[in-house]
């Protein structure tokens, strides 16, 4: 036994070697970042795009109050409780000291800037996908939003999952880092900018495609199928082409009024997505249906 313990050693020691260069937060080429002429306008049309406000926003907020990106809300998993934070221009309880590298290595590292990862609760494996010009814009808007002084919360989640080093693992197991769901393939401008709005921005993969039940992470066998609901309260609609079953006019047209076409009202947090969207250009909510056109269905078994 004795002999075997310098072995045991030196193998737990390159074990926890390899766990620590596999788990090392990476981090953007900040000169991709480096653009002068940012704008804040434009920075609003991502901003709503991506939903941060959907999530950022007190509970329950309306109006204006929806731009004070305080954080608060809750949002239920298998593995506890994630409590959004307040990502306001406030200088020490918001992101208001920040740099746009920043914000980039969050949006689409998933790092903090202090190196620490981001539960993968937070879309930044969709984000990873986004352009540095929206993300210097998307910075310059939300530089202009409220201030506010509300701390953020901590996650109430299982102990275990209190160890962020291990998210690591996670990333090198499953994320994307960007790359397209769907290959362009014959897709035409409208179905690209669709795609990008779908895949990236408005992140509609985090709720639409069945996630493992172990590690969470999502099926992308079964893209944008639907399943149950994270929460465990019901279920996500599968928002494919023959899934679900509307023409592009039709689903353009539910983001647009929150209608379906059988004159069903939009309920729960798609609700919130929908407000965004109807505040959009109307070419990008035909983008988003051209798009899910694309989608294939579940695969029909032969018989």
């Amino acid at each position: 036994m004795a002999k075997l313990i310098p072995s045991l050693l030196v193998t737990a020691l390159l074990g926890g070697a390899v766990f620590w260069v596999v788990t090392e937060p990476s981090e953007v080429e900040g000169y991709r970042f480096k653009i002068a002429d940012a704008d804040a306008t434009r920075g609003e049309a991502v901003f709503l795009a991506a939903g941060c406000g959907s999530c950022h926003a007190a509970p329950g907020a309306t109006g204006e109050d929806k731009l004070v990106l305080s954080g608060g809300q809750r949002f239920e998993t298998p593995y506890g409780t994630f409590i959004a934070p307040n990502i306001s221009p406030h200088p020490t309880e918001g992101i208001g000291s920040w740099g746009v590298t920043d914000l980039a290595n969050a949006v689409m590292k998933g790092v903090s800037p202090e190196g620490e990862h981001y539960y993968p609760a937070f879309p930044w494996d969709s984000y990873a996908g986004m352009t540095p010009r929206d993300l210097v814009d998307l910075d310059a808007y939300l530089r202009t939003l409220p201030v506010s002084d509300r701390p953020s919360q901590k996650h109430e989640l299982f102990l275990p999952l209190h160890f962020r080093r291990a998210i690591g693992l996670w990333k090198f197991a499953f994320a994307r880092e960007g790359a397209p769901v769907l290959a362009a393939q014959d897709f035409n401008v409208s179905e690209l900018r669709g795609r990008y709005l779908v895949e990236v921005l408005g992140h509609c993969s985090e709720c639409h495609t069945p996630r493992n039940g172990l590690t969470g992470a999502p099926d992308m066998s079964r893209y944008l199928q639907g399943g149950p609901d994270i929460s465990g309260k019901g279920r996500v609609p599968d928002i494919t082409g023959p899934g679900l079953g509307w023409s592009a006019a039709e689903v353009a047209g539910f983001l647009s009024s929150g209608m379906t076409p059988d004159y069903d009202s939009v309920g729960g947090h798609m609700a919130l997505v929908v407000d965004n969207y109807a505040k959009l250009p109307e070419a990008d909510r035909k983008a988003v249906a051209d798009y899910l056109q694309k989608v294939p269905g579940p695969k029909v078994a032969t018989p």
